[in-house]
């Protein structure tokens, strides 16, 4: 047990690592040498469905699965969305890096697509920001995490942003039911704040978890390094094991709600419609590494 923990440990400390590193350097990503190029995207960050419709954010742009079930670009930019998520409206919400090539600053700050990722306007930061994890509260307010200055922002409108806590961590999620209730993935275990992000207090337990998505108040869905999925009906302090997501090793998670669940690992996006216990795969990609 010890040694299957200082694995999960040693993976998820990889895994901070290259979120504060990687893809920020705007260079073209390297496919695996077996990928068809229609398919290889080197990294999904993010993962969401609008009106039965699946949204891919990654290295290279935003995807939805074509006829064939292979990535089909939306829109015509391949920016580096490195976080991504869509607001209660139906807004979305990326950040990250502009394509290589592209004018413009380094660091996109919060970027919004009102037309469901065809065009997009800078909305706050550029130049100043490189979000890493986005999520949105019910009551509108949008919480990033910084990965530059390693620290949580939040704003009511994604133009005036407010400091928050510092810490190094990989993902984020909100709860659904109480808007200033922030939960963190970090190489030490989950940590939750109750105000906000401007506090965090000790790892809930000795899980390790990579992505975390709160589905409903009862319904918080974690996938650890090794790809095992967890369910946790108490906001963190305790999981129970569900399933193993396939694919290997994961790289975004999104809970649409307590039984309908998205999840990206390296050889496509998987959706669940029984709560995590079963997988289909939506989309077929060649990635290349973990996470971001």
């Amino acid at each position: 047990m010890k040694k299957h923990r200082a694995a999960l440990a040693a993976a998820l400390a990889a895994a901070l690592s290259l979120a504060l590193t990687a893809c920020g350097t705007g260079d073209a990503p390297a496919a695996r040498p077996d990928a068809d190029a229609a398919t290889a995207l080197s990294h999904i960050h993010g993962v969401a469905t609008v009106a039965e419709k699946l949204y891919v954010a990654t290295h290279e742009g935003l995807y939805t699965p074509g006829a064939d079930g292979r990535p089909a670009l939306v829109g015509d930019r391949k920016d580096d969305f490195m976080g991504f998520t869509v607001t209660p409206k139906g807004a979305f919400l990326a950040s990250g890096h502009p394509a290589p090539g592209t004018d413009g600053p380094r660091d996109l700050g919060l970027i919004e697509s009102t037309d469901k990722g065809a065009t997009w306007r800078d909305k706050s930061l550029a130049g100043e920001v490189d979000f890493h994890a986005l999520d949105t509260a019910a009551d509108a307010t949008v919480y990033g995490y910084d990965s530059t200055n390693r620290r949580l922002k939040a704003s009511r409108d994604g133009v005036t942003w407010e400091d928050r806590a510092e810490l190094s961590a990989l993902d984020i999620a909100v709860s659904p039911a109480t808007p200033g209730t922030v939960l963190a993935t970090t190489e030490q275990g989950v940590v939750r704040s109750t105000d906000g992000g401007r506090t965090f207090g000790e790892p809930l337990s000795g899980r390790l978890v990579a992505y975390v998505s709160w589905g409903a108040r009862d319904a918080l869905f974690g996938v650890d390094p090794a790809g095992l999925l967890l369910r946790s009906a108490d906001g963190g302090a305790t999981w129970s094991r569900v399933s193993t997501v396939p694919g290997g090793a994961p790289q975004a998670l999104t809970a649409v709600d307590a039984r309908r669940l998205l999840a990206a690992t390296q050889d496509g996006v998987y959706e669940s419609v029984d709560g995590g216990r079963s997988f289909t795969r939506r989309m077929a990609v060649a990635s290349g590494g973990d996470g971001h």
